[in-house]
């Protein structure tokens, strides 16, 4: 038995009298105990989770997947069945949080939840005082963000956001070179990532022909939104349903908004203006399949801008610019393909900033030290990088990558641009009270 076994059974007799959110305290897990984890939210995403954890354990073995959550039976054994082919033990299973989280063996949660859900969830494991990974979007409204903000903020777990792109070799590599002045002044990043498809419906979707009220908790799964009848398609595809999530921005914006944050050594646009609506997929879906924001980083002196559309796939980008150069990505979400290319000259008529005279030059791909391979130009959303980096951190109880202050500055970059769209107006971050405004702080 390892020394965190030991050292629970010694507490477990006086924890168990607690209520559950006393329960916490400092776990110190050094390099040989096995990290107890549970899954709360089974659906597709956490399969996900899965395949990164069985990456994961390739390099450090020391974990058990003990426990999976979810309201749906039907998930519930699925997910169990996928744990026990793919680390060989069936796991324990719960259909509500408070279940799980009351297992004082449990080290951490992963969790992947509905959108809407989150927040409340990733507040309830750390008051329970468990180390979590929470999917993004962390919060789709600023009363959850801060909820979950605060809640982490005054517990001692460590949270890892499930931002994976924020623990990319080649990401943190384009933010090397920017911190080092190779482009000179940033003035603008852009991006544009695209889909040909009606993404996230799909009538014939056996899951929602079997669903049964009977056999999940709808007026849980709602977590405080207004309430509706049951509705099975709402309840997979709660994507598109506006009162649940922003769809693009919650999804995609969500991660976009995050890596501009991470290359700009920045949080949160001062402020945000959008359009778009649905423009190719005339189907149930309340949230929009066009998609455009922009934004600016008052302080940084930069313009964002970032666009989605669901009826082209066509010229996939992110473009960083500088006034000595451009970083160039010729892929989509997390694209680790990159290529820097220099400005030879800047100036006006006989007023000359600069001149290389370099004459012609060609594009440099960015490559990690010691390395000249050029990656493909999309990768696999279920980052390893992102999970070790996670375990590393709960066992050196250092901040992770997706730190809570990441995940809170995309929650409010995804709510002032949803808000933007369904508002019509120009919204503005309030630095001082934490407010997002229709009209400047």
């Amino acid at each position: 038995m390892t020394r965190l076994v030991s050292r629970r059974n010694i507490l477990q007799a006086s924890a168990a009298a607690l209520p559950l959110t006393a329960r916490s305290y400092a776990r110190i897990l050094g390099a040989n105990d096995r990290i107890q984890i549970g899954q709360i939210g089974c659906g597709h995403r956490a399969g996900g989770h899965r395949r990164m954890l069985e990456k994961t354990s390739a390099t450090d073995p020391n974990f058990d997947l003990r426990s999976v959550c979810d309201l749906w039976s039907v998930n519930r054994e699925r997910a169990a069945a996928d744990v026990e082919k793919r680390f060989g033990a069936r796991p324990k299973m719960f259909q509500y949080s408070e279940q799980i989280l009351a297992d004082p063996e449990l080290d951490a949660v992963m969790v992947g939840t509905g959108d809407h859900q989150h927040a409340k969830v990733l507040a309830e494991v750390v008051r329970a005082g468990k180390d979590c990974y929470c999917e993004k979007p962390m919060a789709n409204t600023i009363e959850d963000a801060k909820l979950a903000r605060d809640a982490v903020r005054a517990s001692k777990q460590v949270v890892q956001m499930g931002s994976q792109w924020l623990s990319d070799p080649y990401q943190h590599r384009v933010r090397e070179i920017i911190r080092g002045g190779k482009l000179g002044k940033i003035v603008s990043i852009d991006q544009s990532w695209n889909f040909n498809g009606p993404r996230w419906h799909s009538p014939k979707n056996p899951d929602i022909a079997l669903l049964r009220e009977r056999d999940t908790d709808w007026n849980r799964w709602l977590l405080g939104r207004p309430w509706r009848p049951f509705d099975p398609t709402v309840y997979f595809e709660f994507r598109i349903f506006k009162e649940f999530s922003g769809g693009i921005t919650d999804q995609w914006y969500s991660h976009g908004s995050g890596l501009a944050h991470f290359y700009l050594d920045t949080f949160i646009p001062d402020d945000t203006v959008a359009n778009g609506g649905i423009f190719a997929w005339h189907d149930v879906r309340e949230n929009p399949d066009t998609f455009q924001c922009l934004s600016t980083f008052a302080e940084k002196e930069v313009l964002y801008s970032y666009s989605t559309t669901f009826g082209n796939a066509y010229g996939d980008h992110t473009i960083i610019r500088g006034t000595k150069g451009t970083l160039y990505s010729p892929g989509g979400e997390g694209s680790p393909q990159w290529w820097f290319l220099p400005e030879t000259r800047s100036g006006w008529a006989n007023n000359s900033v600069f001149d290389l005279k370099t004459g012609k030059v060609t594009p440099e791909a960015v490559t990690l030290p010691g390395s000249t391979e050029v990656p493909p130009v999309n990768q696999d959303d279920n980052l390893k990088a992102h999970t070790d980096n996670w375990f590393a951190c709960m066992r050196n109880r250092k901040t992770p990558n997706g730190s809570i202050d990441t995940g809170f500055a995309h929650s409010v970059a995804v709510v002032m641009a949803t808000r933007s769209f369904r508002e019509g107006k120009k919204m503005y971050w309030d630095r001082k009270t934490e407010q997002i405004l229709d009209h400047p702080a």
